[in-house]
């Protein structure tokens, strides 16, 4: 596998970026099956590879993986901050693929997460449904509007950034996954192949549960594992690999 640290102008964002690939190295030039994995909150572009076996586990399937950085931002186009959606959704595909040869074919792309990237990764994937062949949350933040409730100063102070005072008011609102669901249920979606799991100790855990009940209610097919763990990075080493595992993967 090649590691490419990449770095370039974003001209969604406006500023410079910084975004970690891995590449199977083959001698020919075929174009790549990728991986589009997204980092937590408290995370950034390096994360996955300082904190996992990745790199180990792409190789084992031939798979590309793009690992972009997307702040405190909650993969939406910030109400105070940046417009982190609409680079992860659209800027950074197509910068990449004109970088690496990286296959724009729905049956070879996936994308996944843990945490706010889980989020991320189902809210892109219930967005574009047409881009991707599977999406996967890891002790993912799946229940937006959970958060609006909070009482916690902090919290209440990051979710004014990213969602003004609409944070209040989630449920049903197109930031809201549970909704996105039915939504897409109603209308007869062909939705991508969809994972979610999160450990028993994990703080989120209901987030999860409350995501495969709309699954399972709206009879959309959803793989949900849960099991030991909390919300932590041997955890998501642990459950990335069966991600891969998983990925339904077309005859090279």
């Amino acid at each position: 596998m090649a590691f490419i640290q990449c770095d370039f102008a974003s001209e969604t964002l406006s500023m410079g970026v910084s975004v970690n690939v891995l590449l199977p190295q083959t001698a020919n030039k075929q174009l790549h099956s990728t991986l589009w994995l997204l980092h937590g909150r408290t995370d950034d572009h390096s994360a996955w590879m300082r904190q996992t076996a990745i790199e180990r586990y792409a190789a084992e399937h031939s798979l590309a993986v793009v690992m972009p950085a997307a702040g405190l931002s909650y993969y939406q186009n910030m109400h105070e901050g940046l417009r982190y959606a609409d680079y992860i959704d659209h800027e950074l595909p197509q910068v990449m693929r004109s970088f690496f040869p990286l296959s724009e074919a729905r049956e070879d792309n996936f994308i996944a997460g843990l945490s706010m990237g889980g989020y991320g990764a189902m809210r892109s994937a219930l967005r574009y449904p047409e881009r991707y062949a599977a999406a996967a949350s890891l002790s993912g933040s799946l229940d937006a509007a959970a958060f609006s409730s909070s009482t916690e100063p902090e919290r209440i102070s990051w979710m004014r950034w990213v969602f003004g005072e609409a944070y209040k008011n989630l449920r049903g609102s197109d930031v809201d996954l549970l909704t996105q669901l039915q939504r897409a249920k109603q209308a007869g979606v062909d939705l991508p192949r969809l994972f979610a799991c999160c450990g028993y100790d994990d703080f989120i855990l209901e987030q999860s549960r409350a995501f495969a009940r709309q699954c399972s209610e709206n009879e959309i097919p959803l793989k949900y594992v849960e099991g030991p763990g909390d919300h932590e990075w041997s955890y998501w080493d642990r459950m990335i690999r069966e991600v891969l595992d998983w990925l339904p993967r077309t005859a090279s």
